[in-house]
């Protein structure tokens, strides 16, 4: 079927034949179609909730991690106190020590204080049957420095069931408050 003459006519604007027009070339500026077309549409932005997988993994790593920092603290804090209190304790026996000397009540006092924080921090297999030089030797290990078998601690060794003895009582003090501060 051939087209009609006047559709075969050539364009008056620019006095080319449709014919030779190529197919993909836009209308002349005159000849504009205007077709029913919308302008391209966006998507949405995406929701803000729920969020995606990977921002529950890690808020649950991030509040594990602050779980096991709180813990941690709990835990210095409460070892700081358990060590104050123990070193308030020992502070108080100083005060007996000045009015008493080296008592034996005294030196049992402050060697139950230092078994208490050591069966606190090591194993009782290790420490709970230590007694006499064992004992000393157990605190110069474990922080003594030599100060409770061969310096002014060798007095707790029997010190609690041996006559009142001449010893510096503040000394021994000192000594176990420096092995508390380091173990606790």
């Amino acid at each position: 079927m051939t087209a009609p003459p006047q559709a075969m006519a050539a364009d008056p604007a620019s006095g080319v034949h449709p014919a030779a027009m190529p197919a993909h070339a836009p209308p002349a500026a005159g000849n504009a179609v205007q077709l029913d077309l919308r302008d391209i549409h966006l998507p949405g932005a995406p929701p803000v909730w729920p969020p995606a997988p990977g921002w529950w993994l890690l808020g649950a790593v991030v509040l594990a991690g602050l779980a096991v920092i709180a813990l941690r603290l709990l835990e210095h804090r409460r070892a700081r106190r358990r060590r104050e209190r123990l070193i308030a304790e020992l502070d108080g026996l100083l005060d007996t020590a000045r009015a008493e000397r080296c008592s034996p009540a005294l030196l049992g006092a402050v060697s139950a204080l230092l078994k208490r924080a050591a069966l606190r921090c090591f194993p009782r297999t290790e420490v709970a049957s230590l007694t006499g030089p064992d004992w000393l030797a157990f605190l110069d290990r474990t922080g003594g420095g030599g100060g409770f078998a061969a310096g002014p601690g060798r007095a707790l060794a029997y010190g609690a069931y041996a006559p009142e003895r001449d010893c510096d009582a503040a000394a021994v003090i000192e000594l176990a408050r420096r092995w508390l501060r380091q173990n606790l």
